[in-house]
């Protein structure tokens, strides 16, 4: 009679998903939704992204749900947000609740907290090298990440950084790491939007991001979606779409 088969550690499940994943993105992606799942915890639901900084450049590189990937981008937008702090100082960053949160000023935890979320923790990767990396977390419960949660969550840090560190380093010297690159080296639709806004109103990044923020609480549009609307107007031929500060007349 066979043995019953052990429960495979946080290791050997990592090294499944590296075997089973079909290119580098697939496995920054599936490695995301595996932790998201390890960290939300019975019955709940948990956001992650990936974010990797190389040449002082920020991208996400491997996301749970198109929602964790905007949340991410909203910091790299501002330049500045928990996970940009835990990759660049390699030092864990939790926040409790966003609804009491201003170390990164209103506009970075108003938009955050615009897709439902109330608590984030952001922990370093150890690359050992130039590139950075960072674990990002969210949750839409406020608190989530107590000192338990922190506790497991540096623990499976640490299980799996030796596989995102040979998955990067291998990535970023060959010929796969062509989308990589790209991705580092462009600004993100996000990005864009928010210039334009600033252009139309003559206003400040923070204000233009918070203009953004409203338009997509008002309408229920997720903020990419929003961004993307007002570039594709901007660069095409139709209607051109207009984000005002509030208070703001329209003309005419």
């Amino acid at each position: 009679m066979l043995a019953h088969e052990s429960p495979l550690n946080t290791t050997e499940q990592v090294q499944n998903l590296i075997l089973e994943s079909a290119d580098f993105e697939e496995f920054l992606n599936e490695l995301a939704r595996f932790s998201a799942h390890q960290m939300a915890g019975d019955g709940d639901d948990a956001l992650c992204g990936i974010t990797l900084l190389r040449d002082r450049k920020a991208a996400t590189i491997g996301w749970s749900s198109d929602d964790a990937r905007d949340v991410d981008e909203i910091q790299y937008s501002l330049a500045q947000g928990p996970c940009l702090t835990a990759a660049e100082e390699q030092r864990e960053v939790n926040v409790p609740d966003l609804f009491e949160e201003d170390r990164w000023g209103p506009a970075y935890a108003d938009a955050v907290a615009s897709h439902g979320l109330r608590s984030v923790l952001s922990l370093p990767f150890n690359l050992q090298g130039d590139a950075r990396a960072a674990l990002n977390l969210y949750s839409d419960v406020p608190h989530k990440f107590d000192e338990r949660a922190a506790a497991k969550a540096r623990g499976f840090t640490r299980e799996i950084s030796q596989a995102l560190r040979l998955a990067v380093r291998f990535a970023l010297h060959s010929d796969a790491a062509t989308n990589l690159r790209a991705t580092l080296e462009s600004r993100t639709i996000i990005d864009i939007a928010i210039g334009v806004v600033m252009a139309q109103n003559r206003c400040s990044q923070d204000v233009a991001v918070q203009i953004l923020t409203d338009a997509s609480s008002n309408s229920n549009t997720k903020l990419r979606d929003i961004a993307k609307a007002l570039v594709d107007s901007v660069g095409g031929t139709g209607t051109r779409t207009h984000y005002q500060q509030p208070g703001e007349a329209r003309a005419g």
